[in-house]
């Protein structure tokens, strides 16, 4: 079995960071992505896999730092209006459209991004005796 799910964290990760959840309402994802216009946001992707044959657990954690450019009011509408991101951290879909809204992107992985890390997850699951190529 395999679960996961990310969080947006404007800045950097500290106890007492705001967390950008997934928005559901299209009022809430634009005033998320007002909140993160021209800032730094910390995508964390959690994964969990457990082996179906022992139950053996391996974890871990995908961090990705992401600068979205300065947005205006029209530009977010346009883009919660042509994308509707609201099930996704950060009122942002970065496999589509929402990678225009970013200046620059850091990251050991890029499919951390999109919300499951599959460079890191390749190397669980060949911990685990899977033939991944």
């Amino acid at each position: 079995m395999i679960g996961s799910d990310q969080v947006a964290v404007l800045g950097t990760p500290t106890p007492d960071a705001e967390i950008l959840g997934k928005p559901g309402t299209a009022a809430k994802c634009i005033a998320q992505l007002h909140a993160s216009s021209g800032r730094q946001l910390t995508f964390v992707t959690a994964v969990a896999v457990v082996s179906g044959e022992d139950a053996r657990q391996h974890r871990f954690l995908d961090t990705t730092y992401v600068r979205f450019r300065k947005l205006d009011a029209a530009t977010i509408e346009r883009y919660v209006a042509l994308e509707a991101p609201l099930d996704c951290a950060g009122g942002v879909m970065s496999e589509g459209l929402g990678v225009s809204l970013f200046d620059w992107v850091e990251t050991r992985d890029p499919s951390g991004l999109i919300g499951l890390p599959l460079i890191q997850l390749a190397a669980v699951l060949r911990e685990l005796g899977y033939r991944v190529p």
